[in-house]
């Protein structure tokens, strides 16, 4: 009986913790995920927003596909992330307005800090991200663009936020030469900007995603607020 009890617990736990994901769709707008933690020591409106923007194989109009990596992924697989993650889907490109126009909504319906929102992405997600904060520097604390690259004419805006670049120097879809031209240009208008680009040894296109799956990202974001 003892362990039928253990058994109900657990499948109620595991429901709870999963009834935080919830997708929102958007007629002439991008659909999300959004995700609020289970639990957290922080109120909600203390919350971090964590905006997750996919690469070019998961747009379209099913959603779910932005599940297949990234963030959603890395949680989907047992990381716990103290924030309001948002991952919006796009069917072709990123519009940073329109990025944060939803960000605009989930702190309206969801709460959280707006001292503390961040952009992460990969591939095409990664050109989003640097257009997101190279557009609205004053709204955004930190970014991370992995394995892809950015708008040059947004260079001087990027000075602005602390942006972590990562590549993999074997990249055969977006060269790593696509992160080493943004860079030189944000360090170009702004030699003491907070921007870092690592190149990962032997790291392909589809290997960096391992990335999202560890600390370090997280914890560099996180360490920012306006």
């Amino acid at each position: 009986m003892r362990f039928i009890y253990l058994l109900v617990f657990f499948f109620v736990t595991i429901t709870i913790a999963h009834a935080q994901l919830k997708a929102v769709h958007k007629k002439g707008s991008y659909s999300y995920w959004v995700n609020t933690p289970a639990q957290s020591d922080l109120k909600a409106d203390k919350w971090p927003i964590l905006v997750f923007l996919h690469g070019r194989s998961l747009s379209g109009s099913d959603i779910n596909r932005v599940k297949r990596y990234g963030v959603l992924r890395a949680m989907e697989k047992g990381r716990s992330i103290d924030a309001i993650v948002v991952a919006p889907q796009t069917s072709n490109g990123w519009d940073a307005d329109k990025v944060m126009n939803i960000v605009d909504e989930v702190l309206e319906s969801h709460g959280g800090d707006p001292n503390r929102i961040y952009v992460c992405g990969m591939s095409m997600g990664a050109y989003g991200t640097m257009d997101v904060a190279g557009k609205y520097p004053d709204r955004i604390a930190a970014a991370v663009a992995i394995c892809g690259g950015g708008t040059l004419s947004l260079a001087c805006g990027l000075t602005q936020v602390p942006l972590w670049i990562q590549h993999g120097n074997s990249d055969r879809v977006v060269p790593l030469s696509e992160s080493q031209k943004i860079y030189k240009a944000i360090k170009k208008c702004n030699p003491e900007a907070d921007a870092t680009l690592t190149v990962v040894p032997g790291g392909t296109h589809g290997s960096v995603e391992s990335l999202f799956h560890q600390d370090a990202i997280y914890d560099w974001m996180f360490g920012y607020a306006l």
